[in-house]
């Protein structure tokens, strides 16, 4: 679970009481040394004065750290003096070098919109920041290979891919600001993923620079090399803790100039599944995004902005099926096809084809607009979880239970807990389980856990299914892997990072 805090500068207090209250074991390790001004000097005299070096050591820079020490939840709050921005491979070696030999631990940060706490330092790491290694290396319209600086941001290079009618095989809700390092080292998920698979599919190669500064080139262009172990596939979903990522080399495929979006209301999670599979079968290969919302989701976004709603009636449950293709009359037909046979059998109750593109951002906004209207009464709590699919939705269903039976769901200050409500990638199995709230509240986190870990562990499912374990979830490791997983990653952690420097407190 993590809390976000949605309602602006004014909570800062209230997210500080989440942290501390959260985490009161948490006690920095004192086998790191403390910054003094030889240690920035260094570092100035490695990257320059000006905006490489934000120095909260020599002078007040409270203002200026501020974003390196806050996540965008407003939850987890450090206190770094120095954030160092190295503009090369380079001077990244030569700075965690200089980390590893004097004992200082580093948190390695790109955009920091993650959501489990794994970009922001707990105590006073150094921050280092990608931001300056921004350069788009390479670009085969060949291959469709893509050599990138891991402080690329997302939508830069999607823009650029797409002036060569070629796609990014990731989409987040974050692409603005989210940078192609981070969503490798955090193994982000998105909404393309069910047509393009993941991350450790579509990379190709990595360059990396070790702890003890040593840089790991193996930013190959190949898709196929079965020399020996693929090491790199380490270090994606690693969240920073066993190196930084400096490049990335990915396949990314031809953008579809064919793209189709509809909205469905259907009247059971059971009706959900039979028009998954039937989307399996009938659009098969054009089949981009399987998207599922559950009514509740839809009321809160209706609530919060006033938009005209897609359908006509009100439904337990939505789907939006985007289809991705390169013929836009067959794709069409498929489409019209597929809904008039979901619609026939009585699979659907309604639905609708969106015209242009207008209409498909529309469509869009009502599945990507639910995490900011989520926020609208004060706070969320929000599980991000892999579980079997016949069981996705019987969470939420159950979650609700035990909070309406304890008397916490309602209207009314009296009541903390809005809604609790469900939406998610329904073609990779992964549900995002929310209860809106009035405020952070004691009574609803001991009612939510451990039960929702609890429940999916009972269920083989995952506590993370795409947002990784930060600090937030490093504690309930041990319910999604065993004992012998988790001792080979520490084994593994402890080879290429002995000092334990790199991103500390943190995954395991």
């Amino acid at each position: 679970m993590y809390f976000a805090d949605l309602r602006g500068p004014s909570t800062m207090a209230v997210a500080s009481l989440v942290t501390l209250t959260g985490y009161p074991s948490l006690k920095r390790d004192n086998k790191f040394t403390e910054l003094n001004t030889d240690h920035v000097q260094f570092f100035k005299d490695l990257l320059g004065t000006g905006s490489a070096v934000i120095d909260g050591v020599s002078t007040d820079a409270t203002a200026d750290l501020e974003p390196f020490n806050s996540d965008w939840m407003r939850k987890y709050k450090g206190h770094t003096k120095l954030v160092i921005k190295p503009g090369s491979t380079e001077e990244l070696s030569k700075a965690l070098k200089y980390c590893n030999d004097n004992m200082l631990a580093v948190v390695p940060q790109g955009g920091n919109s993650g959501l489990v706490g794994g970009s922001v330092p707990v105590f006073d790491e150094i921050v280092v920041s990608t931001s300056r290694m921004n350069n788009i290396r390479s670009f085969d319209p060949v291959s469709g290979t893509l050599v990138v600086d891991a402080g690329c941001v997302l939508e830069t290079v999607d823009h650029f891919l797409a002036d060569k009618g070629h796609i990014f095989p990731l989409d987040l809700g974050a692409k603005g600001s989210c940078q192609i390092g981070g969503n490798v080292a955090t193994n982000a998920g998105g909404l393309r993923l069910l047509r393009y698979g993941s991350l450790h599919g579509n990379v190709l190669g990595l360059e990396v620079v070790l702890p003890d500064g040593t840089i790991m080139d193996d930013l190959t262009t190949l898709r196929k090399n079965n020399t020996g172990y693929d090491l790199k596939q380490l270090f994606i979903g690693a969240e920073g803790t066993l190196g930084m990522i400096t490049g990335v080399s990915l396949l990314c495929p031809r953008r579809s100039p064919a793209v189709n979006v509809a909205l469905l209301g259907l009247e059971s999670f059971e009706h959900l599944q039979r028009a998954y599979r039937e989307a399996k079968g009938q659009l098969s290969e054009i089949l981009s995004a399987f998207e599922l919302m559950d009514g509740r989701s839809q009321d809160l976004v209706y609530e919060v902005t006033g938009k005209k709603r897609p359908l006509e009636g009100e439904h337990p449950f939505y789907c939006l099926i985007e289809t991705s293709g390169s013929n836009a009359e067959h794709d069409g037909a498929k489409l019209e096809s597929f809904l008039d046979r979901v619609m026939e059998e009585g699979i659907v109750a309604d639905g609708v084809l969106a015209q242009d593109e207008t209409q498909k951002q529309s469509f869009w906004s009502w599945r990507e607009g639910i995490t900011e209207c989520l926020g609208h009464w004060g706070g969320v709590y929000k599980y991000d979880l892999s579980i079997p699919l016949t069981q996705l939705y019987d969470l939420v269903e159950d979650t609700r239970a035990r909070l309406t039976s304890a008397g916490l769901v309602g209207e009314g200050p009296e009541h903390p807990v809005v809604a609790v409500l469900g939406y998610g990638h329904m073609g990779d199995g992964n549900l995002h389980l929310n209860i809106a709230t009035r405020g952070f509240n004691k009574a609803v986190e001991e009612k939510l856990e451990p039960f929702v870990y609890e429940w999916i562990a009972k269920r083989n499912g995952s506590i993370s299914a795409e947002h990784g374990l930060g600090l937030q979830k490093k504690a309930y490791i041990g319910y999604s892997r065993s004992e012998t997983m988790i001792r080979l990653m520490k084994q593994v952690k402890n080879l290429f990072d002995p000092r334990g420097i790199m991103n500390p407190y943190k995954y395991i």
